[in-house]
C-alpha cells in the first residue's frame, strides 16, 4: 500500500490541487487509487463465487484510499470494507457522485461481520485515515460510516484521535443518494431488515462448507445401514443450510439453537416413524433404530444453525456466546448418543441378533 507520509505536510494527488513543500525543501503528494461506478461482469462473476464460498477469502479490495469520479478537498468521505461485495455496493449506489472511499482492512469480511469482530473497528479506521493523509486530502474532516460498522467504531474516540467526525450513515447502501440529500436518514433506512431473499443468497455459502463431507457420510451410511439412513444425513444437512434460513423467523423460539433443535426434530420424525415400523426388527430394535435419527438429526440441524448466527443482524456476541457455551454440550450429547445407538444396531445386526 502506497500512502502519503505527512512528517511536515500532507498533500493530494488530486488534479486541482497543486503539491505543497515541506520546510525542509522535499515535496511529497499521496496516491490516490482510481475507481468508478460501474460493476463489469468480472465483478458480477466475483460476487458469484463469493456468494459460493469459492476462494472465500480471495474477494478482497486492497485496503486505500480511493477517489471515484473527480473528488475534490470538499468532497465526502465514505468508509468501506475490504470485501469486494461491500465495496462495490457502496461505489455502484454513489453513481454520479465524486468521492473519496476510504477501504479498511477488514481481512475479506463485510462491515457487519468485521464489526463484530472489531476489524471494522475504532484502531483500524484512524490508522488508515492516517496512513491516508486524509486531513491533508479534505478540508472538512468528516467520514460517512455505514450504520452496521458502528458496533466497531467509537465515533468520539475517532475525533479525538484523529479529529475527523464519524456521521453513521444508513443501514443500505442504495439508500445513499437519497440519505445524502439532507444527510438525515429516515426510520425505514436505519431499520435492520433480513428479508427471505438476504437469507437465501446466504445458504449456498453454508451449504459449500459441509457438502463434501456429507456427501462422503451419506455414501458410507449408504453401504452400511441402507439408502434411508444415507438419505436421512443429507436431509439433516439441507435443513441446516438451506431450510433453516428460509424458516428463521417462523420457527417459535429465540435462540438459534433451540430453533434449529426444533426444526431438526421435525425432520427427523418421518425417518423415526420409517425405522420403528421396520417389522423385521424386534421390538427393542426398532425403538433404538427411531430414537437414532431423533438424536443425531435435531443436533447436526442445530450445530448448522449455530453457525448460521454469523450470518445474520438478528444476533449480537454475547448471545453467541452464550448459545455456544448452552446448547454445543446438549448437541454433543445428543449426538453421541446417536452414533453410540447406531453401533449398538450395527454391531447387533453383525452378530446376528437382529
Amino acid at each position: 500500500m502506497k500512502s502519503s507520509q505527512p512528517s511536515c505536510c500532507s498533500c493530494s494527488s488530486v488534479a486541482d490541487v497543486s503539491q505543497c513543500s515541506c520546510s525542509s525543501g522535499t515535496s511529497q503528494q499521496a496516491e490516490i487509487r482510481k475507481t468508478d461506478s460501474t460493476i463489469t461482469f468480472t465483478n458480477q462473476l466475483d460476487h458469484f463465487l463469493a456468494r459460493w464460498g469459492m476462494n472465500r477469502m480471495g474477494h478482497r479490495v486492497e485496503p486505500d484510499l480511493y477517489r471515484l469520479g473527480n473528488p475534490t478537498p470538499e468532497s465526502l468521505v465514505f468508509a468501506s470494507a475490504n470485501y469486494t461485495l461491500s465495496f462495490d455496493a457502496l461505489r455502484s449506489a454513489l453513481a454520479g457522485f465524486d468521492a473519496y472511499i476510504l477501504v479498511l482492512d477488514t481481512k475479506g469480511i463485510n462491515v457487519w461481520c468485521a464489526a463484530g469482530k472489531g476489524t471494522f473497528g475504532t484502531d483500524e479506521l484512524v490508522s488508515r485515515i492516517e496512513a491516508a493523509g486524509l486531513a491533508g486530502i479534505v478540508t472538512h474532516h468528516k467520514i460517512i460510516v455505514p450504520q452496521l460498522g458502528a458496533p466497531g467504531v467509537s465515533a468520539h474516540e475517532v475525533l479525538h484521535r484523529s479529529g475527523f467526525k464519524v456521521e453513521y450513515g444508513p443501514v443500505r447502501a442504495r439508500d445513499l443518494p437519497e440519505y445524502l440529500i439532507t444527510h438525515k436518514a429516515t426510520p425505514e433506512m436505519r431499520r435492520v431488515e433480513f428479508p427471505v431473499c438476504d437469507r437465501i443468497v446466504l445458504a449456498p455459502v453454508e451449504l459449500v462448507h459441509v457438502v463434501f463431507p456429507t456427501i462422503v457420510i451419506a455414501a458410507v451410511l449408504w453401504f452400511l445401514a441402507g439408502p434411508v439412513t444415507s438419505l436421512a444425513a443429507i436431509a439433516a444437512v439441507v435443513a441446516g443450510t438451506v431450510l433453516f434460513p428460509v424458516l428463521l423467523p417462523f420457527i417459535p423460539t429465540k435462540d438459534f439453537s433451540t430453533k434449529g433443535l426444533l426444526l431438526g426434530g421435525i425432520v427427523a420424525i418421518p425417518f423415526a416413524a420409517a425405522f420403528a415400523s421396520t417389522l423385521a426388527l424386534p421390538g427393542w430394535a426398532r425403538l433404538i433404530a427411531a430414537l437414532t435419527p431423533l438424536l443425531i438429526i435435531p443436533a447436526v440441524t442445530a450445530y448448522l444453525a449455530l453457525n448460521f448466527t454469523g450470518s445474520t443482524t438478528f444476533t449480537s456476541r454475547t448471545g453467541v456466546r452464550k448459545e455456544i457455551f448452552r446448547y454445543v454440550p446438549v448437541m454433543t450429547f445428543m449426538a453421541v448418543s446417536g452414533i453410540i445407538l447406531g453401533i449398538v444396531l450395527g454391531v447387533s445386526r453383525l452378530m446376528g441378533v437382529i
